[in-house]
């Protein structure tokens, strides 16, 4: 294996990641300790959404499943037609728990500290950029967080993100990734026999991300440059991170979950554009391969691609020294032959009844120990994508990239970073050539 550090150092290192994380928080902690605004064992838990469009709209859904007690009450959006549009949506699911009015329908880009003074518990999935900022806020401000991943689009943000947690921590709230892989009942027992050995040493894992791309915003003319970012944000890397970050991060964090919890020590990748042409598609790329390196001497393949008319998968293999997993079919072959027959669950609804019952309860969930490690792999796996060039865990961590401009800096009035070419193509990373650390 090349570039490989010792051990001992990486060890080290990921510690002084998680030390430099911990001060983050200890400076977020400067700010007075106050409980969350929802008292255990009273009745109705007012929750708000932070972002409009269907990953924020399905988890209000799934957590107004849990019981009538949970109320919409507030509702932000840089947008207000698609704020309007989930509004309505929302209300005829669940006409007598959506008690959005209009003065608790929030925009521009002050909005989301008004959601979060109006509720108990914030649900956060919007341009990934702003997750770790919007996060951070509402731990400071005594409320209890559901965040989409990732959990972070660059270092900094990983390490804001990571700060938040513990500053959750501190605070006695709960704060639930949208890594919602761990709240599969399936999962969970299979890699439990993973750990318990039932495949042996791991030796190499496989996952894939392979689909068609988001959904595609074509420009309306009435928008200006950066607004058509904002609408078509999931194909803008200042946005979105790209898709090893915004995609297979569920695929590595499974990955990890099956390392427990071992960090790579590093990642060399290759991507690019291949299929995907016009100013629609932003300026991200279209495929990608990260390959992880562990000190153990496992290696992880990831693989991600958004074209149309190819081949889908989103699997993972886990190849062992006495059998291979096939995750998505909780099946194990080998020595040991073994299928998951229990029963079956929805993670993203077991995700949201797990953050309700923790607040109702007072015993926080706190999903910090994986949802910045695992974004941090997917980050790395991105950067070595772009650059071409093999990319050290330890490097990456203790970088001060950021994917500016900084989210408190990024509104209508800002102009973004990439701009379209006369060809009608936005310029991409040119591995080999891009310096990225």
């Amino acid at each position: 294996m090349t570039d490989r550090e010792s051990t001992s150092s990486h060890d080290a290192t990921r510690r002084e990641f998680l030390t430099t994380t911990a001060v983050g928080a200890a400076t977020l902690g400067g700010l007075s300790i106050a409980g969350g605004a929802h008292v255990a064992g009273s009745e109705t838990i007012r929750i708000g959404m932070i972002g409009c469009g269907g990953r924020c709209s399905g988890a209000a859904t799934q957590s107004m499943k849990v019981g009538p007690f949970v109320k919409l009450v507030a509702m932000y959006d840089v947008f207000d037609d698609r704020l309007q549009r989930s509004r309505i949506e929302l209300k005829k699911r669940y006409k007598e728990q959506v008690q959005v009015d209009d003065d608790h329908c929030f925009t521009g880009f002050d909005g989301y500290q008004k959601v979060i003074d109006s509720v108990d518990v914030v649900l956060i999935a919007c341009a990934s950029k702003f997750h770790p900022m919007y996060a951070e806020a509402a731990i400071r401000s005594g409320k209890h967080v559901f965040v989409e991943k990732p959990h972070g689009i660059d270092p900094v943000g990983v390490r804001r993100m990571q700060a938040a947690c513990d500053l959750a921590k501190k605070k006695g709230l709960s704060i639930v990734s949208g890594l919602q892989s761990r709240f599969h009942r399936g999962w969970q027992e299979t890699v439990k026999r993973i750990h318990d050995g039932i495949i042996g040493d791991v030796v190499a894992m496989q996952s894939m991300f392979l689909r068609g791309p988001y959904r595609l915003e074509k420009r309306d003319t009435s928008l200006t440059e950066t607004q058509y970012h904002f609408r078509n944000w999931y194909h803008f890397r200042w946005l979105s991170g790209d898709d090893v970050t915004q995609s297979l991060v569920h695929n590595v964090d499974r990955m990890s979950w099956i390392m427990k919890e071992e960090m790579p020590e590093s990642c060399f990748g290759l991507g690019g554009r291949s299929a995907s042409f016009g100013e629609v598609y932003g300026d991200m790329f279209d495929h990608h391969t990260a390959v992880y390196e562990y000190a153990s001497g496992a290696r992880l393949f990831g693989l991600c691609r958004t074209q149309v008319g190819c081949y889908p998968n989103g699997g993972d293999v886990i190849m062992g020294s006495k059998g291979t997993c096939h995750l998505g079919q909780c099946r194990v072959e080998g020595e040991t032959d073994w299928r998951y027959d229990g029963p079956s669950n929805n993670p993203y609804d077991a995700e949201q009844k797990a953050l309700i019952d923790a607040v109702r309860t007072n015993q926080p969930i706190n999903s910090g120990h994986y949802m910045a490690n695992s974004t941090m792999v997917a980050v790395l796996g991105q950067i070595a994508c772009y650059s071409g060039k093999m990319t050290q865990w330890d490097k990456a961590c203790k970088s001060g990239l950021e994917f500016g401009p900084s989210p408190e800096d990024s509104t209508f009035e800002t102009e973004p970073p990439t701009l379209k070419r006369p060809t009608g193509n936005y310029p991409l990373p040119k591995p080999g050539l891009t310096k990225i650390l």
